[in-house]
């Protein structure tokens, strides 16, 4: 992949750039392996690979400049701004949305932020595109309210230029440090979520849920751990860490009884609208911190899947795991090395099947999936 900005020294967030794909996939894959090399008897399945480009569903914006002439893109300690509106890792349909913002800005008259002054509103552009018909949803992080009824005013004209905005809201951030979000969402359409559909399943996106940035890859991960999970003999489950439910709601059926556990209040609302939708009635998902649920009940289910932030489930969980010993472990991680932590912990499981998914190419950070079965279950070998 081409990168002008790179090439210029402008930008070097994607590290390994320099480096032909197919070597950056080897040495993930050897990097994955090296973690793992205390598990015997693994059955290794081969990368999934992704795009080298276009692949990014959304575009975290630092805005800057001035109301006049905004730049979207980041703003380095120790140098000027960088425009990344041309970044080849942006869908194309991003750069004419980027062409209509930037004179938006001024007609709002939304003055960007500026770090040294303390000055200014709008700190962010965040947007996010659907692969269902290619909506999206826009997001302002403004510093304060201020500017809110501007922003409202100016609104009719940036969505008819932009039929395909679906979502648009403004966040609140008030604090002088480099956060990228605050807790106060202001909702400025009707519609708070973005409709999206990985493989056969309906999924929703909030303006302050996760998902995942790479929907292509994404979506062969879900695919896996549904494959994985139908092979197994389950009649329950808990989805632990379950964001909006993407895991979950592809490995459940109609007979599986699904517990879905997130912090996230909006993350669990888009959950249980998927599950409202695909007709799911066994199926519960709670806004509770997925540690507490979990080491508070007396009985665990069959399987229990994963999908921690990168620190891992950490020691409190696994001890809990280990001690009740569900018969089937799924975990998906964006960290092979808290992963690892964390199965070390589990010294009655046997890693049964790994695979390595790149959410993140020109990087050294990769998605990974392994499943674990304990070492009681009759069907170990």
């Amino acid at each position: 992949m081409h990168c002008a900005l790179y090439q210029a020294n402008q930008c070097r967030s994607c590290q390994w750039l320099e480096r032909p794909y197919s070597q950056q996939l080897i040495a993930k894959q050897s990097h994955l392996e090296h973690l793992f090399a205390d598990h015997a008897d693994i059955q290794w399945h081969q990368p999934v690979a992704s795009a080298e480009q276009a692949f990014r569903n959304k575009a975290k914006m630092v805005v800057s400049g001035s109301v006049e002439r905004p730049i979207l893109g980041m703003l380095p300690r120790d140098s000027d701004a960088v425009d990344l509106c041309a970044c080849p890792l942006y869908p194309a349909s991003f750069a004419p949305v980027f062409d209509i913002l930037k004179p938006f800005i001024a007609r709002a008259g939304l003055a960007p932020y500026n770090v040294a002054r303390k000055r200014g509103e709008l700190k962010y552009i965040l947007l996010t595109e659907s692969m269902q018909q290619g909506k999206l949803m826009l997001r302002f992080v403004l510093r304060s309210t201020s500017k809110l009824a501007q922003l409202r005013a100016a609104l009719p004209w940036l969505q008819q230029q932009l039929p395909q905005l679906a979502v648009i809201s403004a966040n609140i951030q008030p604090v002088h440090m480099a956060i990228l979000e605050g807790e106060c969402e202001i909702a400025l359409t009707r519609e708070q979520a973005l409709a999206e559909r990985l493989n056969d399943v309906p999924l929703w996106i909030r303006p302050q849920s996760f998902f995942q940035t790479n929907p292509t890859v994404a979506a062969a991960l879900y695919a896996t751990a549904r494959g994985w999970v139908r092979e197994l003999t389950v009649s329950a489950m808990w989805d632990l860490f379950c964001g909006v439910g993407g895991f979950g709601l592809h490995c459940a059926t109609t007979e599986m009884a699904l517990t879905g556990i997130e912090i996230s209040a909006e993350a669990i609302a888009c959950a249980k609208r998927s599950a409202h939708e695909m007709g799911l009635t066994r199926v519960q998902f709670d806004a509770l911190d997925s540690t507490r649920f979990a080491t508070a009940r007396a009985n665990v289910p069959q399987l229990v899947l994963v999908n921690p932030p990168r620190r891992g489930i950490g020691a409190p969980l696994c001890d809990y795991l280990h001690r009740m010993a569900p018969r089937y472990l799924l975990y998906s991680s964006c960290n092979a090395h808290s992963m690892v932590q964390d199965i070390a912990r589990l010294e009655n499981y046997h890693v049964e099947q790994v695979q390595l998914f790149d959410m993140f190419p020109h990087t050294a950070h990769y998605e990974v999936l392994a499943l674990l079965r304990h070492r009681d279950d009759p069907g170990h070998c």
